[in-house]
Order: C-alpha cells, then sequence, then structure tokens
C-alpha cells in the first residue's frame, strides 16, 4: 500500500463519499438560514414596489440563492472536513488507516482530490451561474426593484486614452459602430504637456476614426481658438472604449472579465483591482483542495485523549484565519497596496504551507 498515493477503491469511495454527503447538506442548511434571514430583510423593499407580488419575491431568491452558495461553499467544504475527519477519528478509522501503513497524506488523499473536483464545479457554477445571477440583480437593486430597463449601453463621464492624448465624453450612447458621443473635449499632449483642447458638441464613429462637428481649438501656446469644422480623431480608439466604463467584476464570467480587462488596459485605464478579482476566480474555489489539509489537525490524535475536540477548534480556526487572510488580502489589492497575483495567491500559497508543515511536524 505504501507504493500507491490513494488507500484501497473501498476505503477512498467511502470517504469521498461522507465528505460530499457532508459538504452539501451543510450548504443546504446555510442557504435556507441564510436566505430566509436575507428574505426578512428584502422582501420589505422588494413589495414596497406596487406592481410587485410573489412572483418578485421568487425572482430575488432565484438571483440571490446562487450568490449564497458560491459563497458560502468553501465554509461548507471547512465545515464538512472537519466533521469527516472528527467522525473518522472518533471511530478508529484513522488509526486503522495508518496501521495498515498508510500515510497522513495517503489518508488525506481521497478527501482532497474530491476536494479538487468540487472546486472544479465551483468555477463553473460561479462563473456560469452566480455572474450572470449578480449581474442582473445589481442592476435590479439599482431601480429599487422596479421593472429593469432595458440596457441600451449608454454611458455618461467617459474618459480615453489615444497615445499622450486623453478625451473626455458627457455621454456615449449605443453600442459597436452605432456609438455617439456628446460633448467630447480632446487634450492634446506631447511628452505629457498640453498643448490644445479641441470641443465639439457631438462625434461619431466613421471608417478610420471618429468625427466631431463643428470643432474648436484652443491653442495653450498662444491663447487662441479657432474653428476646425469636422474633423476625424482618436482613430486608435475602438467603440467599447467608450462604452465600457465601469466594470464589475461579480458579475462577470471569467473570460468576460479577462475582456474587460484588456479593454480598459488598451484604454489606459487601471486594472490591477480586476487582475485581483481575475485571479481570485481561480484561487477562490480552489480553497476547496486546501480544507482537508488544514482540518487534518481533527483527523489525527488518539480521539479517547480527550482532545478531539480541542482539535476541531483547532483546524476550524485554521479555516478561518484563511478566509480571513484571503478577505484581507483581496481588500489591499482592490486598494492598489498589492500586486494582483500576490492579493489573489498569496494566501492559498501560505496556508498550504502551514497545513503541510503542521501535518507534517504532527503525523510524518
Amino acid at each position: 500500500m505504501q507504493a500507491k498515493f490513494f488507500p484501497s477503491r473501498t476505503v477512498a469511495l467511502y470517504m469521498a463519499r461522507l465528505f460530499v454527503v457532508r459538504t452539501f447538506a451543510i450548504l443546504a442548511a446555510l442557504v435556507i438560514v441564510l436566505q430566509t434571514l436575507d428574505l426578512l430583510s428584502e422582501s420589505g423593499r422588494i413589495l414596497a414596489v406596487p406592481s410587485n407580488g410573489n412572483a418578485e419575491i421568487l425572482r430575488y431568491v432565484g438571483f440571490r440563492t446562487p450568490q449564497i452558495i458560491g459563497l458560502f461553499l468553501p465554509f461548507s467544504v471547512l465545515l464538512s472536513t472537519i466533521l469527516t475527519l472528527s467522525m473518522l477519528n472518533q471511530n478508529s478509522e484513522v488509526i486503522a488507516l495508518k496501521a495498515s501503513g498508510l500515510s497522513a497524506h495517503q489518508v488525506l488523499a481521497p478527501l482532497i482530490l474530491t476536494g479538487f473536483v468540487i472546486a472544479i464545479i465551483s468555477f463553473a457554477f460561479n462563473d456560469r451561474v452566480v455572474s450572470r445571477a449578480t449581474a442582473t440583480l445589481n442592476r435590479w437593486q439599482k431601480v429599487e426593484y422596479a421593472a429593469l430597463p432595458i440596457d441600451r449601453g449608454d454611458r455618461t463621464n467617459v474618459w480615453v486614452r489615444d497615445g499622450d492624448d486623453l478625451i473626455n465624453v458627457r455621454s456615449a450612447r449605443g453600442k459597436g459602430n452605432a456609438v455617439t458621443l456628446s460633448d467630447v473635449t480632446l487634450y492634446d499632449r506631447q511628452e505629457g504637456n498640453l498643448i490644445g483642447v479641441i470641443r465639439a458638441a457631438k462625434g461619431g464613429r466613421i471608417v478610420g476614426g471618429w468625427q466631431i462637428d463643428n470643432a474648436i481649438r484652443f491653442d495653450v501656446a498662444t491663447g487662441t481658438s479657432r474653428k476646425l469644422g469636422n474633423i476625424i480623431v482618436a482613430r486608435g480608439v475602438r467603440p467599447d472604449q467608450f462604452t465600457l466604463t465601469t466594470v464589475d467584476p461579480n458579475g462577470l464570467s471569467f473570460g468576460a472579465l479577462w475582456n474587460a480587462i484588456n479593454d480598459l488596459r488598451d484604454a489606459g485605464r487601471p486594472t490591477k483591482a480586476l487582475e485581483g478579482s481575475l485571479w481570485h476566480k481561480i484561487s477562490g474555489p480552489l480553497s476547496a483542495v486546501l480544507m482537508p489539509l488544514l482540518g487534518a489537525v481533527a483527523a489525527f490524535g488518539i480521539a479517547r485523549s480527550g482532545k478531539l475536540f480541542i482539535r476541531a477548534v483547532i483546524a476550524m480556526a485554521l479555516g478561518f484565519a484563511y478566509f480571513v487572510s484571503e478577505n484581507f488580502a483581496i481588500t489591499m489589492g482592490d486598494l492598489g497596496a498589492y500586486p494582483p497575483l500576490l492579493a489573489a495567491w498569496a494566501p492559498f500559497i501560505l496556508f498550504l504551507l502551514i497545513g503541510e508543515l503542521v501535518l507534517v511536524r504532527s503525523e510524518e
């Protein structure tokens, strides 16, 4: 058995089944309780709209439930790990596995592999379901649960960078090549110095750039203004750079957020916070792989020594410490204090090393 990383097929399936059943049972209980509490606080606001009724309540539940599942699945994995390993320890099953020649890592291997499968499911669920539900719910909450307006792609106070030049428009309406601009201001810069300001009441997309009508240029050096008529500017600016302003990473899938970051980067806008959220879409679900390692404290040690409860508390403390550090790192990444990769992956790698250190020092 030492030559195999996993225990026997029967034991591996037994442990995986216990782990999965407890994970989703705990998740179901959390979702029911938290959705009920959330609905108690939001139902009044939903029903305050005269045309809303039970259908809108159910609609809100349909949008909110995926968010709760995506948020609390890692907590469910942590609690399931502690419960499963504590039970195996209490029944001396861990002792039997170790007596058969298995190492601590081999005992945990079925749970780690199952956690990896749960991580894949979690990523797919967050990417395909939670992101869409979040985007729609956010739009609905902005109109105070009234009828959802049609998103026509209108944006206001948009800033775009074209080389050294900066362009500001009061509003951009439409999508694609049908985008129209209002109150266009182009700050003509050379080597970082402002040399002129071009203003126009409106503009639109044409082949080769953007045409602005009846433009007037103010020359900084001479302090004079002159009419330019209809001119073409911003030849390297795409329509989506005007319409893509604020980006909610929670309301976008991984691929959509990747494209949005590229568009914002091309427009010269900061993307560090969004890059951290992008990588967290991967590192967040992968926490399911980490939980068996952090909860392993509850698996080993003699249960009749009376310290099983203390071991379970320590395992829970390690797990919650990970979640706290993860949220702290993401917050620091949003503020620009941490680089995106560090904000997304540092807590995972740190607690992976801590879990390995505790396991090796105590059991291996």
